[in-house]
């Protein structure tokens, strides 16, 4: 997703025949009922509603590099139990034995022919270091101070400020708000993070309880789609039994300081740091992607008390390469959404054309994507971006520059089309097929959806206030229109819904007080699509704000199927909020429904959209073209999970789509969605690794149901 610094609109192995015959593997039971004829609106399970809370941009070891279970039997794979760290006397996470594993290293893509490279030649860092990671957020904080020179952290009436700007937290959290501020200059070296200028090449720990508390802001990597393939540094030749893949995480900081988040087409400045020194500023990150929490020094205290009261996935991933708006599309339609015409039919989006025509911020963009490095350059993509220049929400006299850039599409049928070969040569040699349709342009970074709150057609609107790096409306298929031809109450709750629907060019963006607007559009999936948004009937009885949430709880009317997204205050997004904020976003929902009839029949998933480009260690599995990526964190909250319980079943944003479908007896939402995957099967040594890829589980592994049945079974 985007920060506030940028415009707002930024935002294996086969299983054998021969293995199958002698019985070595098993999918685990069937529920008892699981052939049995249900009524339209049964659940075929004791659980009877299902919560989604999807927080920003946060790895499974970011978050949880140092947890070690509770629970006896249970087992954990992070970065403390692979020995990449150890903790010293003081329990503070340094260096370990195995820290190699985690090894970060600079590479050189000055274009092999002019392409994109997926596992370029590498070297070390000199030094053997890290480049910096730098400064992200803001110097004090996003609610202005009411008291002037007074502290804002003991100011009530900025208190009151930032309660009249977000509904979603517990009244002890409203103080996160204001504190945190980095008291900094932007993208230099983060004199709080300890050693900034000598860190070690690999995985530090990001806190040290003095100078960076938890409650710090701190910077956003990269998150980009090229950026994140390339940063996983997959290889046929680095791979083995335990990671088929051959994907090792090797290139996060050299992604961070070649190219960044992308320059829309434009030349590389002339004074572009080329030598990865502790100093390389050039793209305002350094090597932040490297930094991570330890909840052994009391960081993470809430996500850390539920998951030992009730249970989490160490091998749940971010289900597309690339950031927000991507992966919350695979999440609402199991499968990616396409550029089309008018009439849906799939067309090239506009490349090398003058948009707006007539308008103030009139310009030529390039929206196709081109990764391959810019002649004399290391690795700066001739175009990647999401979009320069424009008015994104800006108010007369609309003085912005004109539109440029803007790169985010690919048509990954075509080996010619830039980026595209090395990625399906890869897949070729998994026998993973990308699924890519012949001539369809998918959308693979943060573009606005085809249509405002309003329910009016966002692509056609060439207000100055508008964006054209917006995707026209799609007619892709999702979990909202599977749930509708079955009759399935369901609800999208979008924090700060009801300020945006009358704010479509989100004017009030970053505006605290009652009309604040940091409601994320690109993050609702069903904003994309004709079948909901183009039917005010359809809008009115599934899009809703937060706040109809708290109170479709209490009034006991929660639908069988919620999704929840915090505002850009409270998601968790470095840089534009703190995770802090976010486990006090989630607490406020969990304590409500467990003190409501609600928690016996309830299953809580609380997700984030993805790692945000934070370094991860755990195993990748190639799906298709579009991913998937890293590990994120998944905690389920319910009483029918077994609790402490750690899963190690492989899984990612779609197998919450394959929970919901299982539990109300749905078909997949199309014949090409990712949902038609089997759930994983494994050898007993390597839980991780599914043997039957491309596979994803349906989280049926995490309960313990009154007939004993863990659910394991296919659809």
């Amino acid at each position: 997703m985007h920060s506030r610094h940028k415009s707002r609109w930024l935002y294996g192995c086969r299983l054998t025949l021969s293995a199958l015959a002698l019985g070595q593997f098993t999918a685990g039971p069937v529920l008892a009922d699981e052939g049995r004829h249900l009524g339209e609106h049964e659940s075929r399970t004791p659980i009877k509603h299902v919560i989604v809370i999807i927080g920003e941009n946060r790895s499974f070891d970011h978050v949880f590099a140092t947890y070690v279970p509770n629970r006896s039997g249970e087992s954990v794979m992070n970065l403390l139990s692979q020995g990449i760290v150890k903790l010293d006397g003081n329990k503070n996470a340094v260096p370990g034995p195995n820290f190699e594993k985690a090894h970060q290293l600079a590479a050189t893509d000055t274009g092999l022919n002019d392409a994109f490279l997926l596992s370029p030649p590498k070297q070390s860092f000199p030094k053997d270091q890290l480049p910096a990671p730098l400064v992200g957020g803001p110097k004090v904080s996003y609610i202005p101070n009411q008291c002037g020179s007074s502290p804002i952290t003991t100011c009530e009436a900025s208190l009151a400020l930032a309660q009249q700007s977000e509904s979603g937290l517990p009244s002890e959290y409203y103080q996160y708000l204001l504190t945190g501020g980095t008291g900094q200059t932007s993208k230099t070296a983060d004199q709080r993070i300890s050693n900034v200028s000598a860190l070690p090449a690999g995985p530090f720990q990001l806190t040290n309880g003095d100078t960076m508390p938890y409650d710090a802001y701190a910077a956003s990597p990269v998150h980009r789609f090229y950026q994140m393939w390339q940063q996983l540094n997959c290889s046929h030749s680095a791979a083995s039994r335990d990671n088929p893949s051959g994907c090792n995480g090797n290139l996060f900081a050299w992604v961070e300081v070649t190219v960044g988040a992308g320059a829309n087409g434009a030349a590389q400045p002339a004074n572009f740091s080329t030598e990865y020194s502790t100093t390389a500023t050039t793209t305002g990150e350094g090597s932040t992607a490297l930094g991570f929490y330890n909840v052994q020094k009391g960081d993470v205290p809430y996500f850390t008390s539920l998951v030992q009261k009730y249970a989490m996935s160490d091998n749940f991933h971010q289900s597309v390469n690339g950031g927000t708006g991507a992966n919350h599309i695979m999440f609402g339609h199991a499968d990616m959404i396409h550029f089309t015409d008018a009439s849906g039919i799939a067309v090239p989006p506009p490349n090398g054309v003058q948009v707006f025509g007539g308008t103030p911020d009139a310009g030529v963009v390039n929206e196709i994507e081109n990764p391959n490095p810019a002649k004399g350059t290391n690795n700066w993509y001739i175009q990647d971006g999401y979009g320069a220049g424009g008015n994104g929400g800006f108010p007369p006299p609309y003085s912005a520059n004109p539109v440029s850039g803007g790169g985010s599409y690919t048509n990954c049928s075509d080996p010619s089309q830039p980026g595209v070969k090395p990625i399906r040569d890869y897949l070729a040699g998994l026998r993973i097929n990308p699924n890519c349709e012949p001539g369809h342009y998918y959308l693979m970074n943060n573009y606005n959806p085809g249509y405002f709150g309003n329910g009016k057609n966002a692509y056609t609107d060439t207000n100055p206030a508008n964006t054209p790096f917006t995707i026209p409306p799609s007619s892709t298929r999702s979990i909202g229109d599977s749930l509708n031809d079955r009759h399935i109450s369901w609800k999208y709750y979008g924090d700060q819904w009801n300020n945006y629907v009358d704010d479509p060019y989100q004017i009030n963006w970053g505006v605290a007080g009652p009309t604040a607007d940091e409601y994320c559009n690109i993050c609702n999936p069903f904003q994309y699509d004709r079948s909901i948004m183009s039917h005010p009937d359809q809008v009115a009885a599934h899009i809703h704000d937060s706040v109809d949430l708290y109170s479709d709880i209490s009034q006991h009317t929660l639908p069988a199927v919620s999704i929840v997204k915090p505002s850009g205050f409270t998601d968790g997004h470095p840089n534009s909020s703190k995770l802090n904020l976010f486990e006090g976003f989630a607490k406020k929902i969990v304590d409500q429904v467990e003190a409501s009839d609600y928690a016996k029949d309830t299953a809580i998933f609380i997700t984030f959209d993805e790692g945000g480009g934070y370094f991860d260690s755990g195993y990748v599995q190639p799906l298709d073209f579009f991913g998937d990526g890293p590990r994120i964190p998944l905690i389920v909250v319910s009483p029918r999970v077994k609790q402490g319980h750690i899963s190690h079943s492989y899984a990612d944003h779609v197998s919450i789509i394959k929970f919901i479908e299982r539990n109300w007896r749905l078909e997949p939402i199309t014949n090409r969605s990712r949902d038609n995957y089997p759930n994983p099967v494994v050898v007993p040594n390597n839980p991780y690794v599914p043997v039957n890829s491309p596979a994803l589980s349906d989280l049926f592994d995490f309960f313990d149901f009154d007939d004993g049945g863990h659910g394991n079974s296919d659809h």
